[in-house]
């Protein structure tokens, strides 16, 4: 049933009690009372009255309740019986029995749905949850299949550079999915797509030399809004990076991976744990930071600085949930990522030179991500700030919106140019999942393993309990109902289980007040970071080569990932016959460096040109770093799903063939592939040959595409190719 809107004044409520009836924040009032029939809500001036859902939750704040009806109502709003996008079918109807992604977005994203579906829509619609997840499942098209048993792989959606595999997080469907096994026709189709899927990323976005999964970071997939601004141009620094979140989402894939072949016998089982367990080793060592005691969102591939200073909330949660983070790390990574008074914002540091989205922004699905890392750790503080972001939020815009500007939690900021957020929608389904999750397993403590975990903090205990002895939480299967302690010592700070009593339906669970340390909110701290510095200048002087920079202040120069110290604009490198990648980053009087700037890359590069394949000889033994000469015009820089990818097979005298993928995403004329890595010996010759890759237009689901090329006019999986640029790098 769809909420009655009725415009009417703000009732006086002289006798409500914060956050049980009346929320205020920033001169923005929303209160809530109990109805015979639900609620009803006020928030911006205007009633709604929501009716009693299916599931209830019966605590001492019945906006706390109301809330949880209206994501509810939300959820039954996103159920829809066809889907849309302007990009498919000329924005015509497409039957789907699904749950569509918000009242802006009405079609069904792979990321969107798998990250929903973990927090909450596997319990609330399990059903619908799976009709949209396999909506995103494909083979290859008729005309490109040749394999006796067709492949299925999950979809990455359009993105930067033409979508995969510049983005990568498509492996973010399985998180979802892995909840809905259940269904035995599912689960087999499950992990036909898992070991699929699993096999062609580890040919095209694994690197070997770092043990780690390439590609953008999961959900921040607007390239300047967390990225150096440069890349709005030029995505092959994404594409040959790494990013934190990614990696831990192909962590938990192998994981399941490792799972599910070992109850069918499959003797891939032992390959999976292995690559699990490396991999969970090369992101602790790649993305830890002991000086900052964080996480880096992402470090740079083979021309760029690894040192990164850039963190997101999301990729915090997801190691600290997988296991990975050590204890200690986990805790100090959660401890020392920044929070303002409103929320936690998804990247830090700040931006103040791009505009409102995910740059200086609270994503509610992610602070719901942020509760769980929270709850893991036994963290009080960091709890309540979580599961009051997510109130907050919800009932101050009247709506599970998108996102919230982060210091005023408002839906819309002014700053002139930079003012935003520039997109925000409604009853977005995974701030929806975020609102449930935090009332089922945030607050009455029931995990995806079905068991009852509460930790409730104590200073939420007045908003949740006031002067009842018990809450309770109705679900359609299943009573939860948490009974207060009669007493609680002065210093204790978090309600955990003490006992419990369960029979089939009903679970009734006694707390108990005990002591944890709690790291206090780190509330003071720098928002924003320094401007990225403007590209250096490196000319060749003799034997030198003068570098100077055209941008002024406290600056830092690179050089192949090595920091050089006090520079203070113009130094002198020496030349060699080495690739030698020059960039810079700018710091604050806090010593919070700015992102990297593109990076000049000098050293005795050889192009070698001519028909296919090529032949060169090396002048002496040592590792090489090639690249191709290409310009792919087949779609813009920020979407797409053209990007060209070319396995290049390199053939040195009679060692065995060394191959790696070449990307070459959209681009804005001609610019250098990504690069692949080869050894060759002195006086060698190498034979150079390309073989085609993939890209996401060779899917059968983007037959639908009319939004670009590479859709219902066939696949495109080609650019322009100039010539092959040479390197010693030692």
């Amino acid at each position: 049933m769809i909420a009655a809107l009725i415009a009417l004044p703000i009732a006086a409520t002289s006798a409500a009690e914060p956050w049980s009836t009346e929320l205020q924040y920033r001169g923005r009032i929303t209160t809530a009372a109990v109805t015979p029939d639900g609620y009803q809500l006020t928030a911006n001036g205007v009633i709604r009255l929501l009716p009693r859902q299916s599931a209830v939750s019966t605590t001492a704040s019945p906006l706390f309740d109301a809330l949880f009806a209206l994501a509810q109502q939300e959820l039954e709003q996103a159920r829809v019986s066809q889907i849309t996008d302007a990009a498919f079918d000329h924005g015509a109807a497409l039957p789907c029995e699904c749950l569509e992604t918000g009242e802006k977005w009405k079609y069904v994203w792979t990321r969107d749905l798998a990250y929903a579906t973990d927090l909450a829509l596997f319990r609330f619609d399990p059903q619908r949850a799976r009709n949209g997840l396999e909506f995103k499942l494909s083979g290859l098209r008729a005309t490109i299949e040749t394999a006796v048993i067709p492949a299925s792989y999950v979809v990455q959606d359009t993105g930067s550079g033409g979508s995969w595999p510049v983005s990568s997080d498509r492996i973010v469907w399985f998180l979802g999915a892995r909840h809905l096994l259940s269904d035995p026709v599912f689960s087999e189709k499950v992990y036909k797509a898992l070991k699929d899927t699993l096999a062609q990323d580890r040919r095209h976005v694994f690197d070997k030399q770092r043990g780690l999964y390439r590609g953008e970071t999961s959900f921040l997939d607007w390239r300047e809004q967390s990225y150096p601004g440069w890349t709005a141009r030029n995505v092959n620094f994404i594409a040959e990076s790494f990013a934190l979140s990614t990696n831990v989402l192909f962590y938990q894939a192998l994981q399941l991976a490792k799972q599910m072949a070992q109850t069918r016998g499959d003797a891939d089982s032992a390959v999976y744990r292995q690559q699990a367990e490396q991999l969970g080793a090369a992101i602790e060592k790649n993305f830890w930071r002991e000086d900052r005691g964080l996480y880096m969102s992402y470090s740079g591939g083979l021309n760029a600085p690894r040192r990164i200073e850039a963190y997101d909330l999301l990729g915090t949660a997801l190691v600290i949930l997988s296991g990975i983070a050590p204890p200690a790390h986990a805790r100090r990574a959660l401890a020392n990522y920044p929070t303002w008074d409103a929320g936690s914002a998804v990247i830090w540091p700040e931006h103040d030179d791009v505009p409102i989205y995910h740059n200086r922004a609270i994503w509610p699905f992610v602070s719901a991500y942020a509760l769980r890392a929270a709850r893991t750790l036994d963290e009080p503080a960091r709890i309540a700030h979580e599961l009051r972001s997510i109130m907050r939020g919800a009932a101050l815009a009247g709506s599970n919106m998108e996102n919230y500007e982060f210091t005023t939690q408002a839906t819309t900021f002014i700053d002139g140019a930079n003012s935003g957020p520039v997109v925000n929608s409604k009853r977005q389904l995974w701030s929806v999942a975020a609102y449930l999750d935090m009332v089922v397993e945030g607050v009455f403590g029931l995990t995806d393993h079905d068991t009852i975990d509460p930790k409730i903090p104590r200073e939420l205990v007045p908003m949740l309990f006031g002067d009842r002895n018990e809450i309770r939480l109705d679900l359609a299967e299943r009573h939860i109902t948490l009974i207060k302690p009669a007493q609680m010592a002065d210093d204790a700070n978090l309600l955990v289980a003490d006992s419990s009593v369960a029979d089939r339906r009903d679970i009734r669970v006694q707390l108990r007040a005990r002591h944890v340390a709690s790291s206090p909110l780190p509330l003071q701290h720098s928002a924003y970071a320094p401007s990225t510095p403007a590209l250096p200048v490196v000319i060749r002087d003799g034997a030198h080569w003068q570098i100077r920079s055209t941008t002024t202040g406290p600056l830092h120069l690179y050089i192949n990932d090595r920091a050089v110290r006090n520079f203070s604009g113009t130094t002198t490198l020496a030349h060699r016959r080495e690739q030698q990648c020059i960039s810079l980053t700018r710091s604050d009087d806090k010593g919070i460096e700015s992102l990297p700037s593109d990076s000049v890359c000098v050293g005795d590069t050889v192009p070698v040109t001519g028909v296919w394949p090529r032949l060169w000889s090396a002048p002496r033994s040592g590792h090489y770093v090639v690249r191709l000469d290409y310009r792919n015009n087949h779609g813009p820089i920020n979407t797409g799903i053209t990007a060209a990818e070319k396995i290049l097979q390199v053939q040195c005298g009679r060692v065995d063939t060394q191959s790696a993928p070449l990307l070459m995403p959209h681009s804005v004329g001609w610019q250098a592939s990504t690069a692949m890595t080869f050894n060759a010996r002195a006086g060698e010759r190498c034979e150079f040959a390309l073989e085609n890759g993939f890209n996401m237009s060779m899917l059968a689901h983007y037959i639908r595409y009319t939004g670009g090329e590479g859709g219902a006019s066939g696949a495109i999986h080609a650019a322009d190719t100039g010539d092959l640029q040479i390197t010693p790098l030692d």
